[in-house]
């Protein structure tokens, strides 16, 4: 009796030969690569190779060519607004919060449709800190209070895909296994794609890497 065969899926995210710039300096060259459609895929590398670059290439942040596809839609002629419409979320590697902004209005700006009840109690049985400090300036968060946030932010919206970069940079070990723990838990409903140094996190998170 021969073994099923295997389930053919289509990935996510699908890049074929992107390029990007920074001013006039071209920081990538024709990069290719697939995200697949659940789980973790973890994007690797040294410093300064191009990283964040890529996926702010992939959002629109950045000048680019070459082709993006989501869930088989090209979108790489598509403006930042629409690209993040079309479902893909983005958690920047220095969280950037809006410090001013209390906890409970970062979140609140951070939706793009109306409040999802199932989504909001997602966030907080993950983060019950953010709970307890809804009314703080978001400012004076510990740097893994803020990344809570930022997390919480991207996880309040129906998302395809999540472009998450260097989630643990400069956080102490108890809240990198904090933040480990809540991405572990949101890869099971959205697959991402990870920006991330520590390899003992990609290790346990990543079932896809590209290097």
């Amino acid at each position: 009796m021969s073994a099923p065969a295997a389930i053919q899926t289509r990935p996510v995210l699908a890049v074929r030969e992107l390029d990007a710039w920074i001013g006039n300096q071209q920081i990538l060259h024709r990069v290719s690569f697939e995200v697949a459609d659940r789980g973790v895929t973890a994007l690797l590398g040294r410093n300064g190779v191009g990283k964040t670059t890529t996926l702010r290439a992939l959002l629109g942040i950045v000048r680019r060519a070459g082709r993006i596809e989501l869930a088989g839609r090209p979108i790489q002629a598509e403006p930042t607004h629409r690209i993040v419409r079309a479902g893909i979320g983005y958690v920047p590697e220095n969280r950037e919060v809006f410090g001013g902004l209390t906890v409970a209005q970062n979140l609140t700006l951070a939706r793009r449709d109306r409040s999802d009840p199932a989504r909001e109690r997602l966030v907080a049985e993950l983060f019950p800190e953010l709970a307890e400090r809804r009314d703080q300036p978001a400012g004076t968060l510990s740097g893994g209070q803020q990344q809570m946030l930022a997390l919480a932010r991207a996880l309040l919206n129906d998302n395809r895909a999540l472009l998450i970069d260097e989630p643990t940079k400069g956080l102490a070990p108890r809240v990198v296994d904090e933040v480990a723990d809540a991405l572990a838990v949101a890869a099971e409903r959205v697959p991402i794609l990870l920006v991330e140094q520590d390899l003992a996190v990609v290790a346990r998170l990543a079932e896809h890497v590209v290097v």
